[in-house]
């Protein structure tokens, strides 16, 4: 089945890491991939928003039509909010509820979530999640894992490309992430039941 994804969030959170592990697990399980990635002014704190197309049948295209887009997976809500133009009707969105508000005139955070949840939007505790499993840093492996739920990619392929992905910085960082991805899986299970 297609499955068209925007992820988003800020510098430093990681969505190219999610992005390359999602299109390599693809990969393995003989699906096509299409990704772009577009960066902020910033290296840390800048918009970054990447694009995934996976797919039976080749791709022509890495770039997602606006209103087309099966799920937004957010690392940060303002920003997965500000991808909803590229989401399908019947769409998936997905995000952290944990705000990056370091820039003047942010939205009030109650705001931010009941937008979130009048689309019918799932918000995740990703940063508890993630110190839960060891690091606050594994943030991003946590919505990897809740925005894995809904897609067809198996999370034994998920989790063997997230071990190769992490495997330099040791096993105890692999563990992390693994356990990180367990925990965004499980959170996000009742939800879609």
């Amino acid at each position: 089945m297609k499955c068209d994804v925007v992820l988003a969030g800020v510098g430093g959170q990681g969505i190219l890491s999610v992005a390359a592990i999602l299109a390599e697990a693809a990969r393995r399980q003989g699906l096509f991939v299409k990704e772009a990635e577009v960066h902020g002014m910033a290296q840390r704190g800048g918009s970054v928003q990447a694009t995934l197309r996976i797919s039976p049948a080749p791709i022509a295209s890495e770039l997602i039509a606006l209103g087309t887009a099966g799920m937004i997976l957010g690392m940060e809500p303002v920003e997965a909010l500000r991808q909803l133009d590229y989401l399908a009707p019947g769409g998936l969105v997905v995000t952290s509820g944990d705000v990056v508000a370091d820039i003047p005139g942010y939205p009030p955070v109650t705001e931010i979530r009941e937008r979130i949840r009048s689309l019918g939007g799932h918000l995740v505790d990703a940063d508890r999640l993630a110190r839960e499993a060891g690091s606050r840093r594994a943030a991003n492996i946590v919505m990897l894992g809740a925005g894995s739920v809904s897609m067809t990619l198996a999370p034994s392929t998920i989790e063997a490309c997230i071990r190769e992905a992490f495997a330099a910085k040791g096993d105890r960082i692999v563990e992390i992430d693994l356990e990180a991805f367990r925990s965004g899986r499980a959170a996000m299970a009742p939800s879609l039941r």
